[in-house]
């Protein structure tokens, strides 16, 4: 322990290693910290890959990729394409894979890709070091071989609170709602 009082803005020192479990997926760690105004807590976290979650437009519509059953909550949800954006992987370059893998749009099929955040999003800032990275694509007029059962959505305000009563996933719900106020002040600023 340090006898020199932390500032709030200091990082916690770390007084001992409680548990460390590693594997493909993510890593576990408990730890016993040291407070800015000297407690002591334990502490667990999780340090995981970030995600992308991209919110693609085609002729003036939002395209979701079909409903697919997800294990982490026991159900079928509707959602953005998203994914895991591997280490030391760009961003961006996840964000085209996934397009790829779940609306089968190649990179001829993309006109902008951009993204709505620099750093990305703490996903949940006390508990793990995941972030967010949200992007919006502007796809070509063109037909696209979308799969079978995705669904179409006005790019337009009404239309992404319409997509907002049918996504339950946070971190979709953010880059929909990023995307919406970004709408929002555009047309506040032009009446």
């Amino acid at each position: 322990m340090t006898d020199t009082p932390l500032s709030p803005s200091t990082p916690w020192p770390v007084d001992q290693v409680l548990m460390d479990l590693r594997n493909p997926w993510l890593r576990l760690v408990g730890e016993r910290l040291q407070t800015s105004d000297q407690q002591t807590v334990d502490y667990w976290r999780v340090e995981k890959a970030d995600s992308a979650i991209v919110l693609p437009i085609w002729r003036e519509q939002v395209v979701v990729p079909p409903s697919v059953y997800r294990p982490g909550v026991g159900r079928v949800t509707l959602d953005l394409p998203g994914g895991r954006v591997a280490a030391g992987q760009d961003p961006a370059d996840a964000a085209q894979a996934i397009l790829q893998r779940e609306l089968r749009i190649g990179a001829s099929g993309l006109l902008t890709l951009g993204r709505l955040n620099g750093e990305g999003w703490p996903v949940n800032s006390s508990f793990s070091n995941q972030r967010l990275f949200g992007f919006r694509a502007k796809l070509t007029e063109a037909d696209h071989p979308f799969p079978l059962g995705s669904q179409f959505y006005p790019f337009s305000q009404t239309g992404l609170c319409d997509l907002l009563k049918q996504v339950s996933c946070l971190q979709c719900r953010a880059v929909v709602l990023e995307v919406l106020l970004s709408i929002s002040v555009v047309n506040q600023a032009n009446p």
